[in-house]
């Protein structure tokens, strides 16, 4: 039999792709050789965010003096915490079953999947044919070259939320995202925690923004340090030693490695189909084909932006490309992220100083805070900013948001920046009262606060006047 689509991973792209396609009664194949659901189910997104749920409440006891509440320290049972963490990948799991997929008609493969040719892929021992592949094995934890880390049992996302045992100080190598939230969450629930960056915290959002995240981290009580090498690790009695370059040596009991992410290339006998990658991934057109142009990649294995949310866009994408013939285009400039801290950063477009590279004086900056929205003030949540990138036209170039909610409030941009709608659509969108959705509004509405002392403007106004 040869199949018209054949899917290597499991992951949210890879599910996508499968059960799109049996649905429209193609013939589908999809390998798997890990868990289904991939890495965003079982070790990611949703483990993570359900442990900083658990945080949020802890967190939530703690400051409750300010509405009026006896502020008390949660006891955290932490084993509880990790039963309730995987009660939620459990409750999600039927979604992502072997079970489900062979209802829709697809036939899965709990095994590697390695190319024989362009054409045939081998899993344990059968050869499988197919018109087309889809490519999307996903990524996993990069680790450092660091002398002395290969010797010890440090965690990675794919090992902490294993743990029943809350650490007692965790030291954390990597201040991006992945690494912030884990740090505030195991804080919240009552570690010490270090987090070790060796450039900048964060330092793919604007670094106005991301300074007011950091600044709320280091309130937590997380000591963060960057521009840090690390010259060494050592495993100790207690648990680990990091001797760094300018900052001494930072001990504590557990480690958690979250550096970045490297694409899942290896294995697949990727040569055998002739299919060009690199250690950044596939190589990949605007369509998401490959050197072979049956066969396509999405998700992190594409080597671009690594959200599940990337991978499930791009699984439409190849959808409408592969079964339906439609020309598609693979846009990055209409990608949000949002980093899960308390308070939460997102952000889609450029950034001010991108634009401002890229437009120079074009470019016009508006800013709103939330301690001037009403429904920030009534929940006690003002600490945050709306930041607006506009260009020429009210063009929107780019907005970054941080503060409560700040991956709720991201989205109106996103569809206005998708749908190529300008600053005046969200000028004049109707917000209920109170919400913070106001913020966005009102800091579209201050992209015409120069109109009012414009003489041109008052000009007309009083011409208008004479009028009657």
């Amino acid at each position: 039999m040869i199949y018209d689509i054949a899917v290597i991973g499991a992951g949210s792209g890879g599910l996508t792709v499968a059960a799109a396609a049996a649905q429209f009664g193609q013939s589908v194949i999809l390998f798997e050789k890990g868990k289904m659901g991939g890495d965003c189910l079982n070790y990611g997104c949703v483990p993570s965010k359900a442990l900083i749920a658990a945080s949020k409440q802890a967190h939530a006891m703690r400051t409750a003096g300010k509405y009026g509440i006896e502020a008390i320290e949660p006891k955290v049972n932490f084993k509880k915490v990790h039963d309730y963490v995987h009660s939620v990948i459990a409750a999600i799991e039927p979604n992502d079953s072997v079970e489900r997929f062979e209802r829709l008609g697809v036939k899965v493969v709990l095994s590697a999947a390695k190319f024989v040719d362009a054409k045939t892929v081998q899993a344990d021992g059968v050869a499988y044919k197919a018109k087309r592949f889809v490519i999307a094995t996903g990524s996993r934890a990069a680790i450092p070259p660091i002398p002395g880390l290969a010797d010890v049992a440090y965690l990675t996302n794919e090992t902490v939320f294993e743990n029943t045992v809350l650490p007692k100080h965790l030291i954390v190598i990597g201040g991006g995202p992945i690494g912030m939230e884990l740090a505030q969450a195991h804080r919240r629930l009552g570690s010490e925690v270090t987090v070790l960056e060796a450039f900048d915290p964060l330092a793919k959002d604007d670094p106005e923004l991301a300074g007011i995240v950091l600044e709320s981290l280091r309130a937590d009580g997380i000591k963060i340090l960057a521009q840090v090498a690390i010259k060494k690790v050592t495993k100790t009695k207690a648990g680990f030693s990091l001797e760094t370059d300018a900052n001494g040596t930072v001990n504590g009991s557990h480690l958690l490695v979250a550096a970045g992410r490297i694409a899942n290339v290896e294995g697949m006998n990727l040569e055998a189909a002739g299919v060009a990658y690199s250690k950044r991934g596939i190589t990949v057109d605007a369509s998401l084909r490959s050197s072979q142009r049956h066969i396509y990649a999405i998700g992190d294995v594409a080597g671009g932006l690594q959200f599940t949310h990337v991978a499930g866009y791009q699984a439409g994408l190849v959808i409408r490309n592969a079964l339906f013939r439609l020309p598609v285009k693979n846009r990055t400039d209409i990608i949000p992220w949002v980093t899960y801290t308390d308070p939460e950063l997102a952000h889609v477009g450029l950034t001010e100083a991108a634009a401002k590279k890229e437009f120079g004086g074009t470019v016009k900056v508006l800013r709103w805070p939330f301690h001037d929205n009403d429904r920030a003030q009534a929940e006690g949540k003002t600490k945050g900013l709306v930041k607006a990138v506009i260009g020429k036209g009210g063009k929107i170039l780019g907005v970054s948001i941080v503060g409560a909610q700040a991956g709720e409030l991201i989205q109106p941009w996103v569809l206005a920046m998708s749908n190529g709608l300008k600053i005046k659509a969200l000028a004049g969108m109707v917000a209920p009262y109170p919400t913070l959705g106001e913020i966005n509004r009102r800091v579209a509405i201050s992209y015409y606060s120069g109109f009012t002392s414009s003489p041109y403007v008052r000009g007309v106004l009083r011409l208008l006047g004479k009028l009657g």
